[in-house]
């Protein structure tokens, strides 16, 4: 899924862009030039963190609203909440998702959503999280899964040279295709289109197998396909 010469990709909108893993995928959208827009339900939040992203990449484009104002105004979604605040911020959204509007779940049902160990995951009856979400989202909206396996710490770390694949689950193949030529604008990462939204429920158990060989190792692994 190396060769998506599609259009520059417009604005972007991180719903929960001020954790670990959205706003460090803010600051290397934003460093690539992509206008980006972190979303919070806490809109206050959301402006703190757009200024901490605009002081680490000054020549990023940075603005923080609360989710359903993020939202509104963006092509691309990115969904980068905890397991146990999903179905509430998806229900919050409804309202505001449109159609052909590209939803890129990063959820992973970790059992540490509900005090269990991170390197565990919980049973989700549609399958995966992303599965979920496609079920709550509003008919049109199209979802994709994806950043599962990418290191919230080495992407807020702008001197580290990324050098990892993301895993992208979808059933349509244009929209796995935009969101390959997003990821394609962070230097160091690879789209890699592993099948059907349904593969999600695979591709989301790799966050706890990471989670456990970076304990074990003390690293911060990331994941590469050979082959490609």
């Amino acid at each position: 899924m190396t060769d998506s010469a599609h259009e520059k990709p417009g604005a972007v909108c991180i719903v929960g862009g001020t954790g670990a893993l959205g706003f460090g995928l803010a600051l290397r959208l934003g460093r690539a030039g992509v206008p980006v827009t972190i979303g919070s339900r806490d809109k206050s939040r959301a402006g703190e963190a757009a200024h901490r992203a605009a002081e680490a990449v000054p020549n990023g484009t940075y603005t923080g609203q609360d989710n359903a104002e993020a939202v509104e105004n963006s092509d691309i979604v990115i969904l980068s909440v905890p397991f146990r605040s999903q179905s509430e911020t998806l229900t919050n959204l409804k309202a505001v998702l449109q159609p052909d509007q590209l939803l890129v779940d990063a959820t992973v049902p970790l059992a540490a959503a509900v005090s269990g160990k991170a390197t565990r995951t919980l049973g989700v009856w549609q399958g995966s999280a992303a599965q979920q979400a496609q079920e709550m989202a509003p008919e049109g909206v199209h979802v994709v899964s994806a950043f599962h396996t990418v290191s919230a710490a080495l992407l807020a770390d702008l001197d580290h040279d990324l050098d990892e694949d993301v895993l992208i689950c979808g059933d349509r193949k244009a929209d796995k295709a935009k969101l390959a030529a997003l990821v394609q604008t962070i230097p160091g990462l690879r789209p890699v289109d592993c099948g059907p939204l349904e593969m999600a429920r695979i591709v989301e158990q790799f966050t706890p197998l990471i989670i456990s060989i970076n304990v074990r190792n003390k690293v911060r692994a990331g994941i590469k396909i050979t082959g490609l």
